[in-house]
């Protein structure tokens, strides 16, 4: 079987476009399919190829795709299929070609979701390929091995500007002189926020995918295990600081919470950055990360946007602002003299 194009969430399998098909499909996260693209779409069409490059999928084209699930609020909601069989429609649920059944989905933002038909699992050395298999990282890692300085970067919801606010905080970390290794930990596998951090000074960046996992929805109770492999590994190139953005939302369905709440985390982290869309947001936020002990140092994001917020935040917060697209130098002046104090 001749694959059109390899999704991102396959990075780290070595996939060549000629595949070698069974009908042994475990119906589990992780596992790899071959899977043809039944429709056009006109939203939403595109999948993120391993090298990184986005390409539009079209009716008849033959895909890789790892199973997986999916809560996104501003996106899909989607699950892994009780079974799998040659023949199933199933859905692709992100750009990064993770596939599943989908249960929801929000219509105005993103469409229906694409639909696939499941055409066999890819067969690699004689068994069913999962990505588990070529993980770079432990998913059980109980201890920091090392010291560590953390930049974490949460926020409320999805598109509340964390990766901006990482790049940016990245940029001008390695411009001035510091070494500077980057993680995603929370989400649904995709290249583009890794590659972006490395395009921005990132040493090396790393997310959940290089654990091998597809999504971290219904891994909450060991996103702190992933995240700590996650860290030592990276700090085996010995970064001085490591910024760890995490996907969604604190009190969405991806660990968040559960890894913010990992007191060996708390202890390493040095700066902890929320990001939010409205004043609201932004004081819930601060509220929640204050009593579960990892409080807010820095608040970005729309909110703060222009005078509004800003001065939302500094009368009823009290919590220094600075907005990723227009004030990154400031953005790192908070964060370098944060850390000069710990």
């Amino acid at each position: 079987m001749i694959i059109d194009k390899i999704a991102s969430v396959t990075k780290n399998i070595p996939l060549g476009h000629e595949v070698k098909l069974t009908s042994n499909i475990p119906s589990q996260e992780g596992t790899v399919l071959a899977a043809e693209v039944q429709e056009d779409k006109k939203v939403y069409n595109k999948l993120e190829l391993a090298t990184g490059r986005f390409s539009v999928l079209k009716k008849g084209d033959i895909i890789s795709v790892a199973i997986g699930n999916r809560k996104a609020l501003r996106g899909f909601v989607g699950e892994i299929p009780k079974t799998l069989k040659v023949g199933d429609l199933i859905h692709c649920l992100n750009i990064g070609g993770v596939a599943g059944v989908c249960t929801s989905a929000n219509l105005t933002e993103v469409g229906k979701p694409l639909q696939i038909k499941v055409l066999g699992g890819i067969e690699i050395e004689g068994a069913p390929a999962n990505i588990k298999m070529w993980s770079k990282f432990s998913t059980s890692e109980k201890i920091l091995k090392k010291n560590t300085k953390l930049i974490l970067v949460s926020g409320t919801c999805m598109h509340v500007g964390k990766t901006s606010t990482a790049c940016e905080l990245i940029k001008y970390l390695s411009r001035n002189g510091y070494q500077v290794a980057a993680a995603k930990m929370t989400g649904v596998a995709s290249l583009k926020d890794t590659e972006n951090m490395k395009d921005y000074g990132a040493s090396e960046a790393v997310s959940f995918i290089d654990a091998g996992i597809t999504s971290t929805v219904k891994n909450g109770h060991h996103v702190a295990d992933v995240f700590k492999g996650a860290i030592n590994y990276l700090n085996q190139k010995n970064p001085e600081v490591i910024v760890v953005e995490f996907g969604d939302g604190v009190l969405g369905e991806y660990g968040v919470m559960e890894a913010l709440m990992d007191k060996e985390i708390q202890a390493h982290t040095k700066v902890h950055i929320g990001c939010a869309h409205d004043p609201i947001g932004a004081l819930k936020l601060s509220e929640i990360c204050s009593e579960i002990g990892v409080p807010l140092n820095i608040i970005s994001g729309p909110v703060t946007d222009n005078s509004v917020g800003q001065n939302f935040i500094a009368d009823k917060i009290g919590i220094p602002t600075a907005n990723a697209m227009t004030e990154g130098e400031k953005l790192f002046s908070l964060t370098k003299k944060i850390i000069n104090q710990k």
